[in-house]
């Protein structure tokens, strides 16, 4: 197994049936190289800085009823709310206050936050903060949409694919929502000039080692500037609430796996990794992640904003949430970057 892990060092690719191979094996050895090449290919291009993102939940409404999903339509036990304008601005006063560089808007696909109304923000942000980098995480929009978010001064867009499996896409989301829009999307965000964001949950139900290799080669299609994965953690009030959830060690393999195959890509140590260990996002700094998004939304609203059960970080102030985190990223041996943190094949 350590001949494969040095093959993907070298050559930055290997076989369907290498990464199966990877993929499944338990060989301690082998999950230990990759880990030192992934933490060594991160210094490479960004050095020990790690990059903030400061993260605004802007809505916890949503049209889809993806059956994995805390916020889910049909969940008619989530608590619902949505940010002002005002509230928005103020997370981002807020935030660069802390030093955050970068803010990224996140929410349920809720149609109130209509192309006038995230144009009118964004436009608002980029002129008080113009060294700051934008970036939105509001599902799937149309080409139109991209288009105005962008002209307004978007940066950059996460939109993770969740599945390249057509077969696993159908069986963790409704009828209505197909992968090849979902692909689509992603490839006019692209198109658009956006720093582009995509990613897939591990372990999620259903979800077979063929199935990480279909997302593996399609995150090589799309060529991402930025990979988010993190693990499959159920939630009480959705139709998976029994399943098992994703697990440290498979998500830590599949993150040095990709720090080796997209050696400039951003890497987000997720918060869904600190929920499922203490020093789950230690640990995937020390896998090759680069970033961490810790939370500026109003803690009124926090544990409101609830994906999978037992979400960690929902009680902190920002500036609490934003030194503990501080602290773990030097306690890990790296350092906080208090700048925008493109991708660095990414010409601005």
């Amino acid at each position: 197994m350590v001949n494969i892990v040095e093959k993907l060092y070298n050559q930055g690719n290997i076989s369907d049936e290498e990464l199966r191979q990877l993929i499944e094996t338990d060989d301690a050895q082998a999950a230990e190289l990759l880990r030192r090449y992934a933490d060594e290919v991160r210094q490479k291009y960004y050095g020990r800085k790690v990059f903030l993102r400061g993260l605004i939940e802007i809505s916890s409404y949503c049209r889809n009823d993806c059956l994995y999903c805390g916020i889910r339509r049909s969940n008619t036990c989530a608590e619902r709310y949505r940010l002002s304008r005002e509230e928005i601005l103020s997370c981002c006063e807020n935030g660069y206050g802390l030093g955050f560089r970068t803010f990224v808007m996140q929410g349920g696909e809720d149609m109130y936050f209509t192309d006038d109304f995230m144009c009118g923000v964004i436009s608002e942000i980029k002129e008080k903060y113009p060294d700051c980098a934008v970036t939105l995480s509001l599902g799937e929009r149309s080409f139109e949409s991209y288009k105005r978010m962008k002209e307004a001064g978007a940066d950059r867009y996460l939109l993770r694919h969740e599945a390249a499996d057509e077969k696993l896409y159908s069986r963790l989301h409704p009828s209505e929502l197909s992968f090849s829009t979902r692909r689509e999307c992603l490839f006019n965000l692209k198109k658009l000039g956006y720093q582009v964001g995509a990613g897939f949950m591990v372990g999620a139900p259903y979800q077979t080692t063929e199935s990480l290799i279909a997302d593996f080669r399609f995150l090589q299609e799309l060529s991402p500037q930025m990979i988010g994965i993190g693990p499959f953690i159920p939630h009480h009030s959705t139709p998976f609430k029994d399943e098992k959830g994703g697990t440290l060690d498979l998500t830590l393999r599949l993150l040095g796996i990709l720090r080796l195959m997209f050696p400039k890509v951003l890497l987000p140590a997720t918060t869904a990794l600190g929920t499922i260990a203490p020093d789950g996002r230690e640990q995937g700094l020390k896998t090759g992640c680069n970033v961490v998004m810790p939370n500026l939304s109003p803690v009124k609203v926090r544990k409101k904003y609830d994906l999978y059960d037992n979400k960690i970080c929902t009680g902190e102030e920002a500036a609490e949430c934003r030194m503990c985190l501080q602290r773990r990223i030097e306690s890990a041996g790296y350092e906080v970057a208090a700048e925008r943190g493109d991708a660095a094949d990414f010409n601005i």
